[in-house]
């Protein structure tokens, strides 16, 4: 429970860990979590031995492509949260997050040919009702959490198909390679272009973008401990805990706008919330 809870922490903290990276864009941002998040899981790997694992899974072709298709889909997370984050818009955020479980289940619908319970249809349809709520009343559809909701989900429906076959450290592992050689490119653009700010803002900076490898795989890695010891009724309610934090950071400490269609919107979403996590108790209680 404490691991499940140091994850969903460790998430809600970051879009104030990303504000503070700043002069670096988004991209810049995004490629050194990227490099930095595969020199920590190398490392992780090589003090407990999980070498056999990596190798195991990078001449595997099919894992490999799977887990391929998984990198592109959360790195396109990672891009949407950073861009959101750093353009003032992490309310928008938060509500992608809180949208994420209930569209995770229409792809289980959709893709695994599920069969949805009466309560889960309840929430979907508040969920639905608040974001076309948001779009009227605020004048724009919420692109930003829109696609943090179906990257991230998505990413979990792939991750689904290669779970019992791969280790979470190895899995993020072979991702994090996978995207590596574009993020290093990304990375000599921006001293070519004269825009890179790794070594030009102090060994405050350096420091805090080398911490993005640790800040990237240990919540992953405190979320894949708890998910295997603590019933998933139990990790369905504390996945609620980052866009809380997110919503309250954007709210409180960045003092984003919240108009009376926002408020009515996330209304709607919390009830849908309340409702989905009713429905998980009773199911857990009922097996």
């Amino acid at each position: 429970m404490l691991s499940g809870m140091g994850a969903y922490l460790l998430w809600g903290l970051l879009p104030l860990y990303f504000s503070v990276l700043a002069p670096a864009d988004s991209f810049e941002i995004l490629a050194h979590r990227i490099v930095w998040c595969t020199v920590f899981c190398l490392l992780l790997l090589a003090l407990t031995g999980g070498f056999r694992a990596l190798r195991t899974a990078l001449t595997d072709g099919k894992v490999l492509g799977t887990l391929a298709l998984a990198a592109v889909l959360v790195c396109g997370n990672w891009l949407v949260f950073l861009l959101g984050v750093m353009s003032g818009n992490v309310v928008e955020i938060s509500l992608g997050y809180y949208i994420n479980p209930l569209l995770s289940i229409l792809l289980g619908v959709f893709v695994l040919r599920e069969r949805l319970r009466p309560l889960q249809w309840v929430a979907i349809g508040l969920a639905a009702a608040a974001v076309v709520v948001i779009t009227v009343g605020y004048g724009a559809v919420p692109w930003f959490g829109l696609a943090v909701a179906v990257t991230f989900a998505g990413y979990g429906l792939v991750k689904n198909r290669v779970g019992a076959k791969v280790g979470a450290l190895s899995g993020l592992t072979v991702e994090s390679i996978v995207l590596t050689p574009l993020a290093l490119g990304w990375i000599g653009w921006t001293y070519l272009a004269g825009t890179a700010t790794f070594s030009g803002e102090g060994s405050g900076h350096v420091l805090l973008m080398l911490l993005l490898g640790p800040a990237t795989a240990l919540p992953l890695l405190l979320f894949g401990s708890a998910a295997r010891r603590i019933p998933l009724s139990w990790v369905g309610m504390l996945q609620y805990v980052t866009p809380t934090m997110q919503f309250l950071t954007g709210v409180f400490l960045m003092g984003e706008e919240m108009s009376a269609a926002r408020w009515a919107g996330f209304g709607l979403i919390w009830v849908a919330c309340l409702v989905l996590i009713t429905d998980m108790v009773r199911r857990a209680r009922r097996r």
